[in-house]
């Protein structure tokens, strides 16, 4: 071991969201990755029911974590800046981290309430800031900007589950309206296609309104597509960089919750098969709607490409994409030349870049002495 002074690395995962396992096995990939030459680890695992937890040295494996780690919470107090012990008389010192890590998926994490608490403990962390986590996870607010930034997306419906329970034909009525079936119907706020269903005929879609009801305050509808499911990782603050496209083929009729973590056989494909001017309108659009929702760090650019058509549609962006050693986010990044380690390297960079620009804003008027009468009463 080199007797410089490693970066000590807060990984936080699991989360109250239906992602839970899946942050798991993010944040277990992400933290073999870590160099330990230039790393000390701190593992930050967050229950079920939101309590936070930290492992200690012997605690390798994250369930563990989960069950026997010390209690501790993080003051939104930037002169603490550190984990603090809650357990009584524990006299454990805080614990004290260099930068964050948040490998959540979904509410409580991905959607800007884990990245306001870091703000106020002014910590650094990789990915976006608050701004752009909330509007990454509300995909009604995110294609509303898409549109207006010109990019193209699918015709779309945001419904607020008051509106949906309370006016139900009316609101059958404008779906039936707007669209031709298919659609898909899916919580505007959820993650992972949790509670999205493919409706293909209009009985169908007071369920299919009530399932995504379950999982958010509001409920899109969207017109489904026949296409090829390609991504494209973003990686940056100011300089943004775009990787080389990959093609997810599920071996279901589209890719759903299930196709993504509970079966095998659904494909990825990278590089996707595509012409030099479809790479290049992908990883142009990906960086537009990066830009878009005000991202930082990294995001992970979904898009569709109409079969009959050849259309490119912009899907979603997600903010915290997954992590495992087979997700798309790193394997695009390895096929465009940047190995996962140091995948992991640049976004630990850029969250210190980024912490280090926002400490040059101020947040108040200096004012010369004997000048504060004048604002006062």
């Amino acid at each position: 071991m080199s007797s410089h002074k490693r970066l000590r690395v807060g990984v936080i995962f699991g989360g109250r969201s239906g992602e839970h396992e899946v942050s798991l096995a993010s944040a277990a990939s992400v933290i073999r990755a870590l160099d330990g030459e230039k790393y000390e680890v701190v593992p930050i695992g967050i229950t079920k029911d939101g309590r936070w937890l930290v492992g200690t040295g012997a605690q390798k494996m994250l369930p563990e974590v989960l069950k026997t780690g010390e209690r501790v919470s993080l003051p939104p107090d930037p002169t603490a800046a550190a984990l603090v012990p809650l357990s009584p008389g524990s006299g454990r010192p805080s614990i004290s981290v260099d930068v964050v890590f948040p490998v959540l998926h979904g509410t409580f994490g991905e959607d800007g309430t884990v990245q306001g608490l870091l703000e106020l403990a002014g910590l650094p962390y990789v990915g976006a800031g608050v701004l752009g986590s909330a509007v990454g996870l509300d995909k009604d607010v995110q294609k509303r900007l898409f549109v207006q930034a010109g990019l193209p997306v699918v015709p779309f419906l945001a419904v607020h589950r008051w509106e949906w329970e309370k006016q139900r034909a009316t609101v059958l009525q404008a779906i039936e309206k707007k669209f031709q079936l298919p659609v898909f119907v899916k919580p505007a706020t959820g993650g992972s296609s949790v509670g999205m269903t493919r409706v293909t005929s209009m009985e169908e879609l007071p369920a299919a309104m009530d399932l995504a009801g379950e999982f958010a305050l509001k409920i899109l509808v969207e017109r489904a597509v026949d296409a090829r499911e390609i991504e494209v990782s973003v990686l940056g603050n100011d300089e943004v960089r775009a990787s080389v496209p990959g093609e997810i083929v599920p071996h279901r009729e589209y890719y759903d919750y299930k196709a993504k973590y509970l079966e095998q056989g659904t494909q990825l494909v990278i590089p996707a098969a595509l012409t030099e001017k479809q790479v290049s309108t992908f990883q142009k659009y990906a960086i537009h709607a990066f830009r878009a929702i005000d991202g930082t760090g990294m995001a992970r650019c979904d898009f569709f490409l109409e079969r009959k058509t050849g259309k490119i549609y912009l899907n979603e962006l997600n903010t915290i994409p997954g992590f495992t050693s087979i997700s798309m986010y790193p394997k695009m990044w390895e096929a465009s030349g940047l190995p996962y380690p140091q995948l992991i390297d640049r976004l630990i960079e850029l969250a210190l870049e980024l912490h280090g620009a926002k400490a040059r804003t101020k947040y108040s008027i200096e004012l010369p002495a004997g000048a504060g009468g004048a604002l006062e009463g």
